[in-house]
């Protein structure tokens, strides 16, 4: 407080208590405008005028294979909370079947690095199971809780001047992202959302943090402007996004574990949190670093994490949306504070295979549990051959030998949404599962090839016609009640 301050300060307490002498026990006195800034409470919460955070937290997977994308949403509920977001105003999506699962080496407990705390306990249970869905997340999102089915019922129950942020990590691929239950999640659905949302008059900004394969796909073309909404991006339009702490890697997880820990994106931004004081760290700053150390060294891997939307609401501080870290409030940020980056991570779509052949790696020879690892790998690599032959042979099906090929690999440019017609996507997905079985968390890479069909002007009886000829068996194997369909 400045010199000349002081003495105001000592004259409006002088002036305030000779009114209150004159004046009856009903009376209100009002303080001058200027003199109100010495007597504003310490903590924004308090005043209304700053808002309420909010936050919404999504793993879209589930599977002991899919560790990580559990103990990411975990992650961030302990920094949110650390940071003093209150626990009635964070909404958490997950499957719940990891911390107690038989496979799991430390019962009731997840972490999301190789030397991390549990980041488990403590975690509300809100919408768990079956009840982790489609329709209960908007709801979520929207505020309306008479549209929740199950679950806590919690949700979104925000103001005007009310701060939201959201965060999704799970499997995704061009146009959509994964969901443990059917239907799985659609850009055009999830932005027409985010649209609705808007138009309530029920936040004052919105910030989304996802992690998922092809995640920019989910917004490019898609988020307007003006909507007061920043979102980033594991990676572009057409790459994968990568897991991190994973069995063979530097740094070395505990021997007991046989899968990946975290995300690369996702321990990236939280890492970060966790080492900066957000009160002076920006949105900006944070993406910054995160970009960097997500693409990785060299060209052997990374992504490209990307902006979209009102990328002008950057500029905001971290705590505006994560709340404070009080055990950093006096580290400063700067460039060198970055967490660098790992030798070596593993591709979204292969986690499952890490996981697999490192659990029958380690298995004793002749053991129940290495015949069954084995089984896992062999249904796995099966699954996967059918999908991308099914999905080649309905190509050239469609439209030749030659051209096949170039039609469903085609990418549009950049600032382009996916497809033309999104309920188009919706119907040609469905024919083809019905003939050809779940696409699962590693056939959505073809929905780019979906979209292209779709954009060429094929109606849904040709494509029923293709798929039932292209597919006339589907091999064994749990995925299809373990990853479900797209159906709508």
């Amino acid at each position: 407080m400045t010199s000349v301050a002081v003495p105001l300060l000592v004259l409006l307490l002088s002036l305030i208590a000779v009114s209150a002498a004159r004046q009856g026990p009903d009376d209100i006195i009002k303080l001058p405008s200027q003199a109100s800034m010495f007597f504003r409470p310490a903590d924004d919460d308090n005043d209304s005028s700053a808002g309420t955070r909010w936050a919404v937290l999504v793993a879209g997977s589930n599977g002991y294979w899919n560790y990580r994308h559990q103990a990411d949403i975990c992650h961030a509920y302990q920094l949110l909370r650390k940071g003093g977001v209150k626990e009635d105003n964070i909404v958490v999506f997950m499957y719940d079947d990891i911390a107690n699962n038989e496979e799991n080496p430390r019962r009731g407990i997840i972490i999301n690095s190789p030397h991390g705390k549990d980041v488990y306990q403590g975690v509300p249970k809100d919408y768990t199971g079956d009840d982790v869905t489609v329709d209960n997340l908007f709801a979520v999102i929207l505020g309306n809780k008479t549209a929740t089915k199950g679950g806590s019922g919690k949700v979104v129950d925000s103001g005007p001047n009310d701060h939201i942020f959201i965060f999704y990590s799970d499997h995704g691929g061009p146009g959509v992202l994964g969901m443990p239950t059917s239907p799985y999640l659609y850009a055009n659905d999830l932005n027409d959302v985010l649209k609705k949302k808007h138009a309530s008059g029920t936040y004052k900004s919105l910030v989304f943090y996802l992690e998922a394969c092809e995640s920019g796909s989910i917004f490019e073309g898609l988020l307007e402007e003006g909507l007061n909404i920043y979102a980033t991006t594991a990676s572009n339009a057409v790459e994968s996004s990568w897991g991190t702490y994973c069995p063979g890697e530097d740094p070395s997880l505990p021997p007991e574990y046989e899968t990946c820990l975290g995300d690369l994106y996702s321990v990236s931004w939280m890492e970060d949190s966790g080492m900066h004081n957000l009160q002076t760290e920006t949105l900006r700053q944070q993406y910054e670093l995160v970009k960097r150390r997500t693409a990785g060294v060299g060209s052997a891997y990374g992504s490209h994490v990307m902006q979209y939307g009102d990328v002008g609401l950057s500029k905001d501080k971290l705590d505006l949306y994560m709340g404070t870290n009080p055990a950093n409030d006096n580290f400063t940020f700067v460039d060198e504070n970055s967490l660098t980056p790992p030798s070596r991570v593993t591709n979204q779509r292969d986690a499952d295979l890490v996981h697999f052949w490192d659990k029958y790696r380690k298995a004793p020879e002749g053991s129940t549990r290495k015949t069954e690892a084995q089984k896992q790998v062999l249904e796995a690599m099966s699954h996967r051959l059918h999908v991308d032959n099914s999905v080649k042979l309905v190509g050239k099906l469609l439209f030749g030998i030659s051209e096949g090929p170039e039609v469903l690999n085609k990418v549009r440019s950049a600032g382009q949404p996916l497809v033309d017609d999104w309920n188009c996507l919706k119907n040609l997905v469905r024919a083809f599962e019905r003939h050809c079985g779940s696409l699962s968390q590693y056939g959505i890479k073809h929905m780019r090839s979906f979209a292209n069909i779709c954009n060429a002007g094929i109606q849904m009886e040709q494509m029923e016609e293709a798929s039932s000829q292209a597919c006339t068996t589907i091999p064994p194997g749990p995925w299809s009640s373990l990853h479900r369909g797209f159906s709508a």
